[in-house]
């Protein structure tokens, strides 16, 4: 019989760490006597933060004494006690190979069922002083696993722990999160855990894409697509090739296209329509090479590939392009890349952008003209002017082609000569209460492009005019949000510079999104610390390569890892957590 060995608790609290500060509720103890367990915690219980842990579905966290006699032997410890590993319930029993998602146990007067296993983060390593942790739990398959509270009620260290209903497919908490962390993903296996009404959302969300990812047989070069979301083909080549510029269009007043094609002439490797290319631009000013992302804004299939660049007030690369691009002149040039894409279906399609952000959906927009598809694709643009609205004519010709297509262009500030009706449909911004209005429907996809203001807002407008989240996609102009967790942003932001110290004599890694390039300094451990020291915004959780959120594109390069990840990225791409550029090479240029 299983038996509540130890209750821990303890309230969540800032931790010195690296630098920098965490707030977070790993630090558990035991208590005496009883304790009431309610639907989101124990008394006198908290976690630091709830986008990881915590809530209905992860209100009381569970691990075994027999893991810590394990843990004990293989990291040499003789210190390890009850809530070492930040678990509320320290249980004789209740082995996560024989303990099922769905299982119900009754402690005392409460009512338990089994979510999950632990989601692996960097904090457990924290709190035991071992950074390999988070994926060690994994790797020796001993994660420990959550509970929801079914009743509420008292327990107490000591009491029997009684089995009262069986999980309906007996698939065990070890089973479980070795189908989602390890490599394999057995479609059977996986569709067999989605059968499980009480698991957890977030992972049954994993477990779907997983299931699309194994149904489209390409899981292998995919990488995790159940940690990382929607994955795309690998690259067509690795690193960087000459294109030569073949043609150069004004699309408005500060929107300048450049064509590109193969130097001999073949045919270039079709790109998904919304992708994007990355660019090394040589300059006459000399030193490096400015490495910038631009979307491809033709024809997906053509012979050729279109980069669309706006003229920022202060961007180098694109006043350089826009005063010294001449046709035969060559561009080192990426593979396509990005998740950002059109998904094949029947449904209605929402097409969103503002200015230049024009360029992936307008990619889209051929795509869907060309097939003759007859979804209903809904156009929505927004543009200061006519002067300043690339793609005008273009869109038109292509909305034309749809028979179910409905289109409106919003002119913030219409100049004298523009036609309403003709040029734009109406006048002022495209804001959020205005697509609230359209009646969009509300089972469309929705692609949006644009600042990152602009598509937070017009996300929680879609999302409040009743569009599924998952359906709602976003390409985002330059840097990503970063992920931090339990790492509160900092009181001012500072641009990506060079780190502080002597420069590192290794080889040059760039960061494409944050227009930088570092040499690479042997002190550091791992490209994303690099990273963090240049304040170019990352983002991570696990830090041992885990859990996939640190995974983005290696543009070009070569890295090692130590350790390895317990699963390998998508091909063509790298986990900078524990990664660093392989010595004696080039250098490596990194999506960030």
């Amino acid at each position: 019989m299983a038996t509540l060995a130890s209750v821990n608790v303890g309230l969540p609290k800032d931790v010195p760490w690296q630098g920098r500060t965490v707030h977070t509720g790993v630090w558990k103890y035991p208590v005496t006597g009883a304790r009431m367990v309610r639907r989101l915690n124990i008394d006198g219980d908290g976690q630091g933060d709830l986008a990881g842990h915590g809530g209905e579905m992860r209100a009381v966290l569970v691990y075994q004494l027999d893991s810590y006699r394990h843990w004990a032997r293989e990291l040499g410890r003789d210190d390890l006690r009850p809530g070492h590993f930040g678990e509320n319930f320290t249980v004789d029993g209740l082995a996560d190979d024989e303990v099922c998602v769905g299982d119900r146990y009754r402690i005392g007067g409460a009512l338990f069922e089994v979510t999950q296993p632990r989601v692996t983060c960097y904090r457990v390593g924290l709190r035991l002083g071992e950074p390999r942790m988070a994926a060690l739990l994994v790797a020796h398959r001993r994660p420990g696993f959550y509970l929801r509270v079914i009743e509420e009620g008292e327990v107490e260290a000591g009491q029997e722990i009684v089995k009262v209903t069986a999980g309906p497919e007996g698939m065990s908490v070890q089973e479980i999160d070795g189908l989602l962390y390890l490599p394999g993903h057995d479609r059977g296996r996986i569709a067999r855990a989605l059968r499980i009404p009480a698991l957890s959302p977030g992972w049954q969300a994993s477990m779907r894409a997983l299931l699309e990812r194994t149904e489209e047989g390409s899981a292998g070069a995919a990488g995790n697509a159940g940690l990382t979301g929607a994955a795309a083909p690998p690259p067509a080549w690795r690193g960087f090739r000459p294109l030569t510029i073949t043609g150069i269009r004004a699309e408005s007043g500060s929107v300048l296209s450049l064509t590109l094609t193969a130097p001999d002439g073949t045919r270039l490797p079709a790109a998904l329509p919304g992708q994007f290319v990355t660019a090394k631009i040589r300059t006459h000013q000399g030193g490096g090479p400015l490495v910038r992302s631009y979307s491809l804004s033709g024809t997906p299939g053509a012979d050729s590939y279109r980069i669309s660049v706006k003229r920022e007030p202060h961007g180098m690369a694109s006043a350089y392009l826009h005063e010294h691009a001449v046709v035969g002149a060559e561009l080192e040039v990426a593979a396509p890349r990005g998740t950002f894409f059109l998904v094949e279906g029947d449904g209605p399609v929402v097409l969103i952008s503002v200015g230049v952000g024009a360029t992936p959906v307008l990619a889209m927009l051929h795509t869907l003209a060309r097939s003759g598809s007859q979804r209903e694709v809904w156009w929505l643009h927004g543009a200061r002017n006519r002067a300043e609205h690339p793609f005008a004519a273009e869109s038109r010709e292509l909305l034309a082609a749809l028979p179910h297509a409905r289109f409106r262009v919003f002119y913030s500030r219409p100049a004298e000569g523009d036609r309403k009706g003709v040029d734009y449909t109406d006048e002022g911004r495209l804001t959020p209460a205005r697509i609230s209005g359209l009646g969009l429907p509300s089972d469309a996809d929705a692609y949006l492009c644009g600042p990152r203001d602009f598509m937070d807002t017009t996300t929680a407008a879609l999302l409040d005019a009743g569009l599924d989240p998952a359906r709602v996609r976003s390409e985002l102009f330059g840097a990503a949000a970063a992920i931090t967790p339990g790492i509160g942003a900092p009181a001012t932001t500072r641009a990506p510079h060079q780190p502080a110290g002597e420069p590192g004599t290794g080889p040059e890694v760039t960061f494409a999104r944050s227009g930088l390039t570092v040499p690479w300094h042997t002190g550091r451990a791992s490209l994303l610390e690099l990273a963090e020291a240049c304040d170019v915004p990352v983002r991570w959780s696990c830090r041992t390569g885990v859990c996939h959120t640190c995974e983005l594109p290696l543009l070009s390069g070569t890295v090692a890892y130590s350790p390895d990840p317990v699963e390998p990225p998508a091909e063509g791409n790298a986990l900078i957590c524990c990664s660093t550029p392989v010595p004696g090479t080039e250098g490596v240029v990194l999506d960030l």
